[in-house]
């Protein structure tokens, strides 16, 4: 396990690039962490790290941007915020994606849980009193 602290924006690629290390063979990465605590701004600067120029943004309403990283091949980020159900992530694909061998980076993995491997990746993220970012990485 690794913990980092991020105490502002400029951190965020060094934690990126950590995070990589981290992989070894594993491809799927569970983000956990409140709202508002950064999820999307470190898995912005993961997808740079990984060589993906113009990384979209969270995918909020589509559920999945994919991308064509030259060193990590397909990458795809979902945000499965909106989701209500296992049954909703069944039925959108989710399961069939997470297992297709791409490298998946997951916002709000709790909601589904179930459908992820055991082998993964867990980043867990919250914000300390100093508004800065306290990261595991499991």
């Amino acid at each position: 396990m690794k913990e980092l602290i991020a105490h502002n924006l400029e951190d965020v690629p060094f934690v990126a690039k950590v995070l990589l290390e981290q992989l070894d063979n594993r491809k799927i990465v569970a983000f956990y962490a409140e709202m508002g605590s950064g999820k999307t701004t470190l898995i912005t600067a993961v997808l740079r790290a990984m060589g993906i120029e113009n990384p979209e943004g969270s995918p909020t309403y589509s559920l999945v941007n994919s991308y064509d990283s030259p060193y990590f091949g397909e990458v795809l980020h979902f945000d499965v915020y909106r989701l209500n159900s296992i049954e909703e992530a069944l039925d959108a694909g989710i399961e069939e994606l997470l297992y297709s061998g791409a490298y998946c980076l997951v916002e709000w993995a709790e909601i589904i849980e179930s459908l992820l491997p055991d082998e993964l990746v867990t980043v867990r993220m919250r914000v300390n009193e100093n508004g800065e970012r306290l990261i595991q990485i499991i």
